[in-house]
């Protein structure tokens, strides 16, 4: 009797423990639309601190190996989910079968990741309106928020322009790429699309503002709130750049990270962080000393506490970079805007 005691005791602080664990641990969003901006909900369960990765531009000239290297890397170090901060795809094509192929290339190696991993567009990813709707229908929102252990994540979208606006944009892209490409003579330097403001900062709509803006309202009380978008919104000075949000953020702990410069930048503003990732394994300037390979690791604690991890100096246990390839390039390779 005694011991059929001790095992309804147990029993009983196991489903407590589970229980407690799972509220904890709780996932919300709002994301309604059957595609999805994750590749999968299944969460690992971990202690109260627990640790999410990032990874940068994959894109504007990829080097081969680096991304799968990055995906090898995380399965090693076991972060409980992986973000993007956008630039997954070379991209900058309205052929659908090409945006197909890169997209599948994309994330067979992205789901061989061992944790879930969120979308989150750039540039590349989203140059035109076709290449929009291409995402809408493969992974839903092209903006979202979510909510693991009550710390709230903000998915911004920093391709956020009307129609019109996009297609000059790409156009104007269009022209510049094929000096790159040395289909006709010219300086990239010296293109429209180059000195173009909205290919340095993007921006967001009001609409956009408003969906975070009603996120913020429903979620006051959360541990800390990370911003997350491609290109640096919160260098634009005007409605369409961050400030409208970072005043919502006001009296909050929050963190801004970005991508799209391929240099690692860090500067503090609102006496909060806000961080410019390097790269894994996009276009990188070898005259740069900040351009640089790596992953990120956050452990959410009482604070964020970041680690960068540069991805050359990550070895497996036979003291080697973690790939199944022949060779790997972690130098400079040419620019692709």
């Amino acid at each position: 009797m005694k011991q059929l005691g001790f095992f309804l005791t147990l029993t009983l602080i196991m489903s407590c423990s589970t229980s407690i664990q799972v509220e904890e641990q709780q996932f919300l969003h709002d994301v309604t639309t059957t595609a999805k901006p994750w590749n999968d909900e299944s969460f690992e369960p971990t202690e109260e601190d627990f640790t999410f990765g990032i990874i940068s531009d994959l894109t504007g000239g990829e080097r081969p190996g680096v991304f799968s290297v990055a995906v090898e890397q995380m399965n090693q170090l076991e972060p409980t989910f992986v973000l993007s901060v956008g630039d997954l795809i070379e991209g900058g094509t309205k052929d659908l079968r090409q945006l197909e192929k890169e997209w599948d290339s994309f994330d067979d190696r992205a789901n061989r990741l061992t944790m879930p991993f969120f979308h989150l567009g750039g540039n590349h990813d989203l140059s035109n309106t076709v290449m929009q709707d291409f995402w809408k229908e493969r992974y839903g929102s092209l903006y979202y928020y979510f909510l693991y252990d009550n710390v709230l994540f903000l998915m911004l979208d920093s391709e956020d322009f009307d129609d019109e606006t996009i297609e000059k944009i790409d156009a104007y892209r269009t022209e510049a790429m094929k000096i790159i490409y040395g289909e006709i003579e010219g300086d990239f330097d010296t293109t429209t699309y180059y000195h173009m403001p909205e290919r340095i900062t993007g921006a967001i709509s009001q609409d956009q503002v408003q969906y975070f803006a009603n996120v913020l309202e429903e979620y006051q009380d959360v541990r800390w709130t990370f911003v997350l978008m491609h290109k640096p919104l919160w260098k634009r000075e005007d409605a369409m750049g961050l400030q409208p949000i970072e005043e919502l953020l006001a009296g909050r702990k929050f963190t801004v990270i970005n991508g799209h410069e391929h240099s690692f930048y860090y500067q503090e503003k609102n006496s909060m962080d806000y961080l410019t990732l390097g790269t894994t394994g996009g276009y990188q300037n070898p005259e740069d000393l900040q351009a640089f390979d790596h992953i990120t690791l956050v452990r959410m604690a009482d604070e964020p506490v970041f680690t960068h991890l540069r991805m050359d100096g990550i070895l497996d246990k036979t003291g080697h970079i973690p790939y199944g390839g022949d060779t790997l390039n972690f130098q400079a390779s040419k620019r692709m805007e």
